[in-house]
């Protein structure tokens, strides 16, 4: 929103206002995580009622299991941007309805299915309340895809379209970003669940309910499978991705029963990686610093990104000097919060005393901070105590380590990873060199990332879709050291940071966090610490800084949320608003002729037949030969230009048989044979090697933002 903002693109947010946030962390004596639940104070907060012209709060309603719920509208004003938030907690509503909006990740499935109710269909009402009519939206994660469903349903009722005519309609606008790559992080829902909230939607709909049904599940008709809102919104827009180059990936593979027979490479979910707002992440002193070399730009142009390359003007002394000032702040923010900590569960004089000259401004400082799921594996670097505590214990070349993060309420092994850092400082007698700071926050996390000097990340690849704390230290200076996960595998080279591995993924994860771990250790020991400490005659660690210059020069243009979003706009939001202009133009001609078309298609599918093929090729051809390819197809009641036609050849490995990088040519029907048509192509052999070639059918229609409709694929 605050990227928006400074771009002037027109963008509103849409969630949920929860009355207790997320939780307030805290550690018992025995370092095991509890939770609070405070209330937030709107009053105290940025937020502001939506009232109408007669000063009323303006509000929508929602069905839901036959009773209606209420919500009333708050703004947030981010910068130039609005950021509206729903808020069942008023009067209207029973006490079990107005706990809707109670607390984030709060509840059982039961109050999950409300949340997405409320967001998906209440928020596209929640902005007609407010006079805002979004030509394209974006459903950030599948939380929000019932959003498509009322989309649909207001089509259908302003034009009395069918349900197919309103779906084809809308589909060009809906843009889909999935954020989890374990299949446990995509939301499900049992049917009788699912019967109980929206059951009256395939009546509103006007369809049956195992078509609604197929709607969230990949084998559509398969009366065991439960319904998934990252399928209903994979379906229901014609742009997906994921946050990062490599998530892209495990995304397309994830899915890839939606699209049975399409190769993976082709399956329609891209990525657009994650980027962080510098100007909230950079500290004050370094951003101070910064504008000062960088010039006015950096504040008042934040899309021009190569500033960047600016660092090079900033003498090593001036930074260095400015990244020590920011690691002083961190260890005196750190004592003073361990103090508490320990003042507060009633810890022995020695702790407190410990507390009280924790850490070292001068050592190296490693900080570990995130949520503390087991995955993320916070305690890979205790493997091996004996090698940690030389590394801890060294007088000469110090190591420190801080620890932040949160587990889920409910995350039992990942409360015990906690219990386990906290109980490996004390038996160890070095609490005052291993920290873990409570409450995981964003002034935590300001300080950690702008006052660290490595930052870790441990996660088991390919688990972590793209993590963004790392880009905040990075453009403070501060280096990365992780695992090739995430954002991680596609900006890291050797000048910026270091790789724990190179991007091997194992299916034993014992033998992985052994292997890792032992990593981990070698560069610290090998690389990082020597390095460090590596100083001049003027005590300036030259080598490390020209890293940090490397690092903040290369992330902070590679992962600004500028560059995110600028990628966003132009794969996506750009194209999306011209498919609606289009649409709009035609009043619906093409979206209802599309409708048509693929229920034509539909019913003519399974006629279609490619029934003979004939090739020219010989064992061994030439460069520079020309190869020609024809094709018989029967296509039933269909026509020539109703259908796409491709030769798809490539490299073959002579092991899979699989044709690697394929190219496609098109191929045009030249005549017609009895029942069928012939297709022919002719095409240049530029490649040298084993090469295989086939024939496949797809749709093709003028108003297919892409031909890859879940379904329609023919090979030869």
């Amino acid at each position: 929103m605050k990227t928006a903002s400074d771009m002037g693109l027109p963008l509103v947010g849409v969630g949920l206002l929860y009355r207790q946030g997320y939780f307030t962390q805290y550690l018992n004596a025995d370092g095991f995580q509890q939770e609070r639940y405070p209330e937030n104070d709107w009053y105290n907060m940025p937020v502001e009622i939506k009232t109408n012209k007669d000063g009323e709060p303006i509000k929508i309603s929602v069905e839901m299991a036959g009773r209606m719920v209420a919500a009333q509208i708050w703004e947030v004003q981010v910068g130039r941007s609005s950021l509206y938030l729903l808020d069942t907690n008023i009067p209207e509503n029973s006490q079990d309805l107005r706990n809707i909006t109670a607390a984030l990740y709060g509840g059982d499935k039961e109050r999950r299915i409300q949340q997405e109710i409320l967001l998906g269909i209440g928020g596209i009402r929640a902005l007609r309340a407010l006079g805002i009519n979004p030509a394209v939206t974006h459903m950030n994660e599948g939380h929000s895809a019932f959003l498509g469903l009322e989309r649909i349903r207001e089509l259908m009722a302003e034009k009395q379209f069918t349900f197919d005519e309103a779906r084809e309609a809308l589909w060009p606008t809906n843009i889909f970003t999935t954020h989890t790559p374990v299949p446990a992080g995509n939301e499900r829902f049992e049917l009788a669940l699912l019967e109980k909230y929206v059951g009256i939607w395939p009546q509103i709909l006007g369809i049956s309910w195992n078509d609604f049904l197929s709607l969230g599940r990949e084998r559509p008709y398969d009366d065991h499978e439960t319904f998934c809102m990252t399928v209903l919104a994979l379906k229901l827009a014609a742009y997906a991705n994921g946050v990062a180059r490599l998530h892209g990936m495990v995304s397309r593979d994830m899915w890839r029963n939606l699209w049975p027979g399409l190769p993976l490479d082709e399956i329609p979910i891209g990525h657009v990686t994650n980027g962080v707002h510098p100007r909230t992440w950079v500290s004050s002193n370094m951003g101070e610093l910064l504008s000062r070399y960088f010039g006015p730009n950096f504040d008042e142009a934040p899309t021009d990104l190569a500033i960047w390359n600016r660092i090079d003007r900033i003498s090593d002394e001036e930074l260095w000097r400015t990244h020590e000032r920011r690691r002083e702040r961190l260890v005196a923010f750190t004592r003073e919060r361990v103090l508490e900590q320990y003042k507060r569960t009633g810890a022995a004089d020695r702790h407190i005393r410990h507390a009280e000259d924790a850490l070292s401004p001068y050592a190296l400082t490693l900080c570990f901070a995130r949520r503390f799921a087991t995955y993320k594996r916070g305690n890979l670097l205790l493997r091996d105590p004996e090698r940690l505590l030389r590394l801890v214990k060294d007088n000469d070349r110090p190591v420190q380590l801080i620890f932040a993060g949160k587990a889920h309420p409910h995350d039992m092994p990942g409360k015990a990873l906690i219990r386990e850092i906290v109980h490996f400082a004390e038996k160890h007698d070095v609490a005052s060199r291993i920290v873990f700071i409570e409450n995981y926050d964003m002034t935590v996390g300001k300080y950690l990332t702008s006052g660290g000097d490595v930052w870790l990340n441990t996660p088991r690849r390919p688990l972590e879709a793209s993590g963004t704390s790392g880009m905040k230290a990075a453009m403070n200076g501060v280096l990365n050291c992780s695992v090739m996960d995430g954002w991680w595998d596609e900006a890291y080279t050797p000048e910026v940071g270091w790789a724990i591995g190179r991007g091997e993924e194992y299916e034993d994860t014992h033998l992985q966090d052994e292997i890792e771990s032992k990593a981990l250790y070698d560069l610290l020991e090998r690389e990082i610490v020597p390095l460090f400490y590596q100083r001049g005659r003027d005590g300036l660690p030259r080598e490390w800084i020209k890293m940090m210059k490397s690092c903040m020069r290369e992330i902070g243009q590679s992962m600004s949320s500028h560059r995110m979003l600028m990628d966003y706009s132009n794969k996506f939001y750009l194209p999306a608003l011209e498919n609606y202009r289009h649409i709009l133009k035609n009043d619906y001609k093409e979206s209802k002729a599309l409708a048509a078309y693929l229920s034509k298609l539909r019913q003519a599918w399974d006629s279609i037949t490619i029934s003979r093929i004939e090739s020219s090729a010989k064992p061994v051809m030439q460069r520079g030969e020309i190869l020609t390819v024809s094709a018989l197809i029967e296509l039933g009641p269909l026509t020539p230009d109703e259908i796409q036609v491709e030769l798809y050849h490539g490299p073959v490995s002579n092991q899979s048989a699989v044709i690697k990088n394929a190219r496609r040519s098109e191929m045009k029907a030249i005549g017609q044979e009895e029942h069928a048509y012939r297709y022919e192509v002719k095409i240049e052999c530029d490649d040298t090697g084993f090469q295989g070639h086939t024939v496949r059918i797809l749709p093709k229609h003028e108003a297919l933002v892409h031909p890859y409709r879940t379904g329609f694929i023919k090979w030869a």
